[in-house]
Order: C-alpha cells, then sequence, then structure tokens
C-alpha cells in the first residue's frame, strides 16, 4: 500500500505520509528490526528510545540547583521567614521551585527508557507499555499495558521535519475488526533518520507476526543517549507474565 496519496485509514495519524503494508501481506522489503531486548519463538520485545530532549533535560536540571545553592549561600531563604508576611511569601516562591527541581529530576532518573512494545505471536497479541506523565511531580505517574489483537493493527509512516526530531516515524493503529475505523493508536518508533530502517522494522514485525525468521542481530546495538542509573521499565507482575504466555489452544 506504500505510494497511496490518501490514506486507507479513517482519521490517519497526524502528519501522515503513507499507509504501511497491511500486515497480512507478503512483506517486499528486507526485515531488519532496529533494537530488539528479546526475540523467540513465543514472543518478540522491542524498544521505543525517544533521543533527543535528554540533554537539555539535564542541564535544567544542575541549573535549577544551581540556581537553589546559590540562594541559600546568599542567605535569601531564611530572611523569608522572618515574619508572618515573609513566611507566606517564602512559602508561595519556594514550593513551586522545589516542585519543578523534583519535576525534572524526576523525569530524567526515572522516566521510562524505551518504553517497549511485546509482540506475542503464539497468541497474535500485542502488549504496549505506556506511561501516563503528569506535570505534577508530587502525583504518581502510573503504567498502563495495552493489549490489541495484532489482526486490528495497521502501519503508518510520519516524516518529521523539526529543527530536533528529524526523520520517520511509525504508528499504529487499532482498527475496530473488520475496518479501517481508527479507535487507539500507539507508537511503533519514533524518529529514525533513515527510511529504510523503518521499512524494514514495519516488515520485520510483520513477518514475526506471520510466524517467519526474523533476524535477532538488529540495527543498532550501542547504548542510546538517555542514560540513567536506574532501571526505568518495570512490567506489572500480571502483565509480564500474560504477555509471554503460550495459549493452552496453542500447545499441540
Amino acid at each position: 500500500m506504500m505510494g497511496r496519496r490518501t490514506s486507507r485509514l479513517i482519521k490517519p495519524v497526524r502528519g501522515w505520509s503513507e499507509d504501511l503494508p497491511d500486515p497480512e501481506e507478503e512483506q517486499r522489503v528486507y526485515p531488519r528490526l532496529i533494537r530488539v531486548n528479546e526475540i523467540n519463538d513465543v514472543w518478540m520485545e522491542i524498544p521505543r528510545y525517544v533521543n533527543y530532549g535528554w540533554g537539555g533535560q539535564w542541564f535544567a536540571a544542575w541549573v535549577s540547583i544551581l540556581a537553589f545553592g546559590i540562594l541559600f549561600s546568599l542567605g535569601l531563604f531564611p530572611d523569608f521567614f522572618s515574619d508572618i508576611s515573609s513566611f507566606l511569601l517564602g512559602s508561595l516562591l519556594i514550593f513551586p521551585s522545589v516542585s519543578l527541581v523534583i519535576y525534572i529530576f524526576r523525569s530524567v532518573l526515572f522516566e521510562p527508557r524505551g518504553a517497549p512494545v511485546r509482540f506475542n505471536r503464539k497468541q497474535q497479541k500485542v502488549y504496549v507499555y505506556e506511561y501516563k506523565k503528569s506535570i505534577w511531580p508530587w502525583a504518581r505517574w502510573p503504567v498502563t499495558i495495552k493489549v490489541f489483537d495484532w489482526a486490528d493493527i495497521q502501519g503508518e509512516r510520519v516524516e518529521m521535519s523539526g529543527h530536533a526530531d528529524w526523520g520517520h516515524r511509525v504508528y499504529c493503529a487499532v482498527c475496530r475488526p473488520g475496518t479501517y475505523q481508527v479507535v487507539d493508536r500507539f507508537v511503533l518508533t519514533w524518529t529514525v533518520g533513515s527510511i529504510h530502517d523503518v521499512y524494514g522494522l514495519w516488515s520485520a514485525c510483520c513477518q514475526y507476526m506471520q510466524g517467519k525468521a526474523v533476524s535477532d542481530k538488529p540495527l543498532r546495538t550501542d547504548t542510546p543517549p538517555d542514560w540513567t542509573p536506574f532501571r526505568t521499565v518495570r512490567w506489572p507482575e500480571d502483565m509480564d507474565k500474560a504477555s509471554r504466555a503460550v495459549p493452552e489452544w496453542s500447545i499441540k
């Protein structure tokens, strides 16, 4: 379906460039995963790294700490609490400042890196690791696992042309069974520079779910530039088991 001027989907993705081949079609592009965490005969997990913006967030984090250090060293904060009016003013200034610092450091240290997608070809289901981030740093930022039938998924490519985000991105549109009516959507890969790489990734996912062989040697094995000292991706125990399970009806 590559090359169509209009999408076959009802409500295509914003910035749509083209529909990718139907998942059940014979894929004509050589299948090649960009990155892979695990691949076996039952399930495959691919990470989704966002490799821009982290440098700016780390810079903002250290600048905010430096600013706090300067204020304390100058003795400005103690003056805020010398009387009731100063206390109230100081509280109004300090609380949002502390909240901002916590938000920035929570993002750079604990936000999931490479939030993955798992494909279970025995179940013919896709498990998508989603992270709901809030601007409120004191609240819980929950993890949600979305589960979709592979048969309901269609691929879309978007060409990005921003200064900091240039390249190609693949979305998976989840449609009502037997239709092209989109009811949900998730990112399969964030921006990749080469269009051939995103074609190869989509082909690899399709062929894997078709039960065909896919190489376990990805294009990239380097560590992405979004380092954090913590393990940020933690599958809920029940969904971790469910996403790797072999259904009883498929056991011969």
